[in-house]
This record gives structure tokens, sequence and C-alpha cells, in this order.
């Protein structure tokens, strides 16, 4: 891992938001691509051992992806996640909730907002997590977030830099 990269995790409990920015030895696309395409997201997207496993995914605004992140003994915990807005390399929104394996989603949801930019090599996501409750916050912090989600990303920088080298 390298020390030189941006990497924020802010939780705002006043106003219910998770401020996420990390910073990418990767370019622009390849960064998008790990964010935004099913192949890649489950190389990345849960905390080891856990694994992400996709159902489907329609990336397109009004698509949605449907994913568990399973255990090693098989235990699976479902989101569903909907695409509100894309902006092509530079930003997308989706809400996501917490759901059952029949896509029934638990309310209420997290809005999450990527941004994505690129300088001098290196390629900044910065994420925006509102929660409209503050219980469904805590929820997402009691269960690790902080700690996994900082692990999947950091999962994600090696993968990024896998990828990198076969290009």
């Amino acid at each position: 891992m390298k020390n030189d990269l941006l990497f924020d995790f802010t939780v705002n409990r006043t106003k219910q938001t998770v401020f996420v920015n990390r910073e990418f030895a990767a370019g622009l696309s390849l960064v998008w691509d790990a964010f935004t395409k099913q192949e890649i997201l489950d190389q990345w997207w849960a905390p080891k051992p856990w694994a992400s496993k996709t159902k489907f995914m329609n990336f397109e605004v009004g698509g949605r992806r449907f994913y568990a992140m399973v255990s090693p003994e098989g235990e699976e915990h479902w989101s569903l996640q909907e695409y509100t807005s894309i902006s092509p390399k530079t930003n997308f929104k989706m809400l996501n909730a917490f759901a059952d394996k029949e896509e029934n989603p638990e309310l209420p949801a997290s809005d999450w907002d990527f941004n994505f930019s690129e300088q001098n090599g290196k390629t900044k996501v910065s994420m925006t997590i509102y929660n409209e409750s503050l219980a469904r916050m805590e929820k997402m912090i009691e269960m690790g977030f902080q700690g996994g989600f900082t692990m999947t990303l950091n999962y994600l920088e090696s993968l990024l830099t896998t990828l990198s080298q076969r290009q």
C-alpha cells in the first residue's frame, strides 16, 4: 500500500452522513470500471473473508444491482442498489438498502453519491453516504462499516495495481 494516497473516513452523526475520500494509483477509466462493472465489483466489494456475489446488475439510470455479501460458512447479507443518476466517469448516485433474499428492501435506505476525478496519474473517489435515519446509520456503523469498507477499499487498491499491470 502506498502511504502517499489520500484516505479520509468521516462520520457526521448530526448530518447522518458518512464522507469517504480515497485516492487510487490508477487511471480514471479503470477506477470507474471497478465501481460500475459487476465482474470487477465482485472481486473487491466485501471485506475478506467475505465475498461479494451479484445476482444481477444493470448499471443505468433506474437500473439495479442485487447482491449478497457471503461469509465463508455461506451466511448471506443481501443489499439492493438502485442507480438514480449517472454522469459517465465523473459521478453516479444510488439508493442502497439492506434487503432479504427475495429483493424486498429494508427501509429506510441510504443515498450514495460517488464523484471521480483524476490528477497526476491518481484517481480520487469522493463518496457521500446520507442516511435518512440516524438509526440506519448507527446500524451500518455497528455492523463494522468503517473497518469493513476501509478493508474493501484497500483490496480495491491491490486489485487496481494488478489490473493496471495487465494493461
